[in-house]
């Protein structure tokens, strides 16, 4: 055990990442962070607030006080050897965790939580902090001294996910498990994780009632537009209104602060000057208010001092306890008719429908919705966030996943807060749901104001790739994400590429062909039935179309003659549609969404239940979101494949290398070439030794060492950028043989001293690829290809993932590239071992996802042949990382830029 603290002792501080927003298991919010020693006040308060119990089974001894002694040893901890973190609400400690260690490697671990705060999650929050901090400071397993009665405790550590071994000893349950991040402990993390964050926004989309601050008698405000939505929407719960200078308004009475309402509240709607929000907050955190939707503007949008209002805003809800949609957003709509809220500044109350759409602008929100109206398209749920400063788009996700009523999703994103976790949670839902969104700033990386994102490292490209790795369908317009919604709301997937056109126009039905082959899709039937066809004519086609086992899809396409209703064939699409397990698309009539002759009666009450055939007013239109339809559902049934075998990874040699590099260089270093070679070996990379020479006599002696059949090559960056010189000298064989490779090399490329000249063994023939992958500070871990070569780099002809990967990523990373056919006999060449490559990938995914102190690793030259790959050139740099991805094993909500979290 480590010495007791003394009056002389300096406390040193703790890590600033150890500090943290939490959820808890019911969706509530709450802070940790490491204990302090003026914390000794919260701690004797806390500690009279527990019971007698709780104390017992904490010390095994009947306790009621904590002597000076006990509360200076408690709050006065050296965060190495001795490490505490408290949990706090509203102001006050409500559950202290703790590990000391006892032996290299083994730390003693102990909890105390407030009894009124059991059942919270607490205990397995605190467990998760005080792993991740223990990891950090070299314990491998944790101890705990635990009596048999307590049961709560125990059950605590044993669904951590961690193999617990135990033991009696004098009556004391001993147990013991290795803290070492399995992946069934961040399964049970993540398991948790979703479960709390669902919760949190469920309460806002089902409240039980809702108070409306700020709620006016005036005409045309912000304040009466939130009651008479609430009103017209038939909101089935209770509306107050809070307003302190009326007594009713909308002919309800009003109340001068929500402490004042008689009942329970759920939700409250902020309508009031920003500036007076925060008094709000204290209120709403008083009457035991679950979450805020604040609508006031006036903050981070607004420049600086904004920006600070909302941080302050931000820290205080969650210290106090609660989640907040906002500031300056638009609003909430649930269109369940058992709930039927329509909680925004929108008086369009959509239909009922299958989509839950996510946006952050709140004037492009109010478009979304007429835009929705407009096409019968019907929505779930919805939330315009706005400045997005608490509620997130991955929150809505962790909510859409699990809700019945939501079978398609609709994200409207203008920034991405944590890219890292929503490629996580994205790919997750993908495989139940499709995920269709729009991304603006895509090629500017730009955001709103009010937005507080770090821009990413990572290119462009990177993004685009994280999107399709976890399934999502990105377009390009929200138009265009209207067309793909309401294909996916009404049809069935497709299985495959293959389709067929009906229609009674030849031209369009050319314009079909030629927009479904430039999109990837394969037409295998085109039926031109001609001006005059009837009803019957397009039931036969569609009937045929259908029942052909080679075709996937149909896209039918109708332009009535004149004088002509159309109503007949609109009767047989939607019969057809209806039974159909092939999706069926359509151009009927030119008109847009689905029309009322092609939609089938839902029993859920939606504006057009499963089965009803959408329209497009151009054929391209609808052939693009039958392509983008098609292309999720190829990812959704391609297998990913085993994960590759990791069997011969030595893990713990590139730490151990990581970790002596980083302890001699602090600030961060490039690795040498011998390091680099050690650390790509622990991965099963064998990368070709290289040696530096400065002289002719270096080189040649370094030739004889390596038995001749040798290259010399100049390595400097610049050279090897530059197509115009030759910077290679291939097939030396003897002494004089590299004096003519030196001196002409030397003549064409400068001096050796500055051309960073090395000799190497000369490599079997293949096509030079490249593989590279760094550490984005907010993406995490990023992995890229190509083919090598200036103009390749030129033309940024790259493939990106973000690791972990699966087969299926590393397979597609090879083949995305436009110059990929050089991998596949281009031109007669040889095929190259294409499965070698594929695992130089997995492994560099690997080692970078396990490594973030890997800040960059490069294989920049690797000669993919036919029967293998050899990797020429490799460079490494590694970086000290304090919190490395440390969200992968706690969870913790979004930090707040700038300011120091409130406790």
């Amino acid at each position: 055990m480590s010495a007791e603290p003394t009056e002389e002792t300096v406390v040193p501080s703790a890590p600033r990442h150890w500090e943290a927003d939490v959820l808890l298991r019911d969706g509530r919010t709450a802070h940790i962070r490491p204990i302090q020693p003026d914390d000794a006040e919260l701690l004797v308060e806390f500690y009279a607030r527990v019971s007698d119990t709780s104390k017992y089974y904490r010390f095994f001894s009947p306790m009621p006080l904590l002597s000076e002694r006990d509360v200076k040893r408690f709050t006065q901890v050296d965060h190495q050897q001795r490490v505490a973190l408290v949990l706090m609400l509203q102001g006050r400690m409500i559950a202290v965790g703790r590990f000391d260690v006892v032996h290299p490697g083994e730390a003693e671990v102990a909890f105390l939580v407030e009894d009124e705060h059991h059942g919270r999650g607490i205990a397995q929050l605190l467990l998760e902090h005080l792993a991740q901090a223990g990891r950090e400071r070299g314990v491998e397993r944790f101890t705990a001294e635990v009596l048999p009665d307590n049961h709560r405790m125990i059950q605590t550590f044993r669904d951590a996910g961690y193999r617990v071994a135990s033991e009696y000893d004098e009556g004391v349950l001993m147990l013991e498990f290795s803290i070492d991040p399995t992946e069934t402990a961040i399964g049970v993390m993540r398991g948790r994780e979703h479960r709390a964050e669902a919760a949190s926004i469920e309460r806002f989309f089902n409240p039980r009632s809702v108070a409306v601050i700020g709620a006016s008698r005036r005409q045309d405000t912000i304040g009466q537009a939130l009651v008479r939505n609430l009103v017209t929407g038939d909101y089935t719960g209770r509306v107050y209104v809070v307003n302190q200078s009326a007594t009713a308004v909308s002919g309800m009475p009003a109340y001068k602060s929500v402490s004042e309402i008689p009942d329970d509240v759920d939700v409250a709607i902020v309508a009031v000057p920003a500036d007076a929000v925060e008094d709000v907050v204290l209120d709403c955190a008083a009457k035991g208010v679950h979450g805020l939707i604040v609508v006031s503007s006036g903050f981070a949008e607004t420049g600086d001092e904004g920006r600070k209002r909302q941080r302050r805003l931000v820290g205080l809800s969650r210290s106090y306890g609660l989640r907040l949609i906002g500031p300056n957003c638009l609003g909430v709509i649930n269109t369940d008719p058992t709930v039927s809220i329509n909680a925004s500044l929108s008086s369009v109350m959509p239909a009922r429908g299958r989509a839950g759409f996510f946006c952050q602008s709140g004037a492009l929100g109010s478009a979304i919705l007429e835009k929705v109206k407009n096409r019968g398209l019907g929505l779930s749920t919805f939330v315009s966030a706005g400045n997005r400063a608490d509620v997130s788009g991955n929150d809505l996700l962790q909510y859409w996943e699990e809700d019945d009523s939501t079978e398609v999703v609709l994200l409207y994103l203008e920034s991405i807060g944590n890219p890292r976790k929503f490629s996580r949670i994205a790919r997750r839902v993908s495989l139940r749901k499709p995920i269709i969104a729009v991304r603006s700033g895509r090629t500017t990386q730009g955001v709103p104001m009010g937005h507080a994102v770090r821009r990413i490292a990572a290119p462009p490209q990177a993004v685009d790739a994280m999107f399709r790795q976890a399934g999502v369908i990105q377009v390009d317009t929200l138009e265009e994400m209207f067309d793909v919604a309401q294909l996916l709301a009404h049809q069935p997937l497709p299985r495959g590429r293959r389709v067929a056109v009906v229609g009674n126009s030849d031209a369009l039905g050319l314009l079909a062909v030629d927009a479904a082959v430039s999109v990837g899709l394969v037409v295998n039937k085109s039926v031109a039935l001609g001006a005059e066809a009837t009803a019957d004519d397009f039931e036969d086609a569609l009937d045929a179309a259908i029942d052909d086992p080679d075709i996937d899809s149909v896209i039918a396409v109708y332009i009535p003659p004149l004088n002509v209703s159309g109503e007949d064939v609109a009767n047989v699409l939607a019969a057809v549609g209806e039974q159909s397990d092939k999706p069926l698309v359509s151009s009927f009539l030119g008109a847009e969404g689905v029309p009322e002759l092609l939609r089938v009666p839902d029993v859920a009450g939606s504006t057009a239940g499963r089965g009803s055939v959408p329209s497009y007013p151009a054929v391209e239109a609808a052939v693009r979101a039958l392509a983008r339809v098609v292309e999720y559902a190829v990812w959704l049934r391609t297998p990913d494949g085993p994960q590759p075998d990791t069997a011969d990874v030595d893990l713990g040699a590139a730490r151990r290398l990581v970790t002596a590099a980083l302890a001699e260089h602090p600030q961060g270093v490039a690795l040498t070439p011998a390091q680099t070679r050690e650390l790509l070996a622990a991965y099963d990379i064998d990368v070709w030794e290289c040696r530096s020479v400065d002289t002719l006599q270096e080189a040649q002696d370094a030739g004889r060492e390596l038995d001749w059949d040798v290259v010399l090559k100049a390595t400097s960056h610049p050279l090897r950028e530059r197509p115009d010189l030759a910077h290679v000298w291939r097939n030396i064989d003897t002494p004089d043989e590299m004096r003519d490779a030196w001196e002409t090399l030397t003549e064409l490329v400068g001096q050796p001293e500055t051309s960073g000249f090395v000799v190497q063994k000369n490599a079997p023939p293949g096509v030079p690829v490249a593989v590279r992958s760094i550490e984005d500070p907010l993406f995490g871990p990023v992995v890229s290809f190509g083919i090598s070569g200036p103009i390749i780099e030129l033309l940024a002809d790259k493939s990106y993932r973000i690791p972990p990967l699966g087969a299926r990523d590393a397979a597609a990373m090879v083949r995305e590239v436009k110059s990929s056919p050089m991998l596949f006999g281009y031109r007669g060449a040889d095929v190259v071992d294409v499965g070698e490559v594929e695992r130089l990938i997995s492994r560099v995914a690997q080692l970078q996802n396990d490594m973030p102190q890997v800040s960059a690793l490069e294989l920049s030259l690797v000669l993919a042949g036919t029967t293998g790959a050899s990797v020429l050139t490799a460079e490494a740099r590694v970086e000290p990382v304090a919190d490395a991805r440390s969200d992968l094993f706690v969870r913790r909500m979004p930090e707040l830029p700038g300011d120091t979290l409130p406790s």
